[in-house]
C-alpha cells in the first residue's frame, strides 16, 4: 500500500477520535468543573518529520521534541485553563463547533482521497474501467 494512503487512513483514525472528544466536550458543557479535552495526532509528525521536512540548517528544528515511545497514535490532553467560557467549566461552544466543522472537512477530504485510490485499483482490476 502506498505511503500516502496509509497517512490518509491514519488521518481518518485521528478524525474519528477527534470527533468523539469534541462530542464529549459538547456533552459536558453544563458539567461543573469538567476540564475540556483535546487530542493530538503525534505520530503524524513523529513518523514523517525526516521524510517531509527538509531543512538547510541543523538548528531549524532544534526546539522540536519528538516522542519516540510509539505507545499510542494519539495524545490526549486536558485543558487546564481557568477560562470558564460556559460559566461552569472551560468548554467554549463556539470553539468546539468550529473544531467540529474543521474536523468534518478534514474527514471528508481524507475519505474521498482513500476512496478514489481504491476505486482506481478496482477499475484497473476490471480492465481499465470498461463496462
Amino acid at each position: 500500500m502506498p505511503e500516502h494512503v496509509k497517512l490518509l487512513q491514519n488521518l481518518l483514525d485521528y478524525c474519528a477520535v477527534k470527533n468523539k472528544v469534541i462530542a464529549k466536550n459538547i456533552a459536558n458543557i453544563g458539567t461543573e468543573d469538567y476540564k475540556r479535552e483535546d487530542v493530538a495526532f503525534k505520530d503524524l509528525l513523529d513518523n514523517n518529520v525526516n521524510s517531509f521536512l527538509k531543512t538547510t540548517e541543523s538548528k531549524h528544528l532544534s526546539g522540536l521534541k519528538i516522542d519516540q515511545s510509539g505507545s499510542s497514535k494519539f495524545e490526549f490532553l486536558k485543558d487546564e485553563s481557568e477560562d470558564y467560557a460556559s460559566g461552569v467549566n472551560n468548554v467554549n461552544i463556539e470553539k468546539e463547533m468550529s473544531e467540529l466543522a474543521e474536523n468534518t472537512l478534514r474527514f471528508k477530504f481524507a475519505s474521498k482521497k482513500v476512496g478514489d485510490y481504491y476505486r482506481n485499483i478496482q477499475n484497473i482490476i476490471k480492465g481499465g474501467g470498461r463496462i
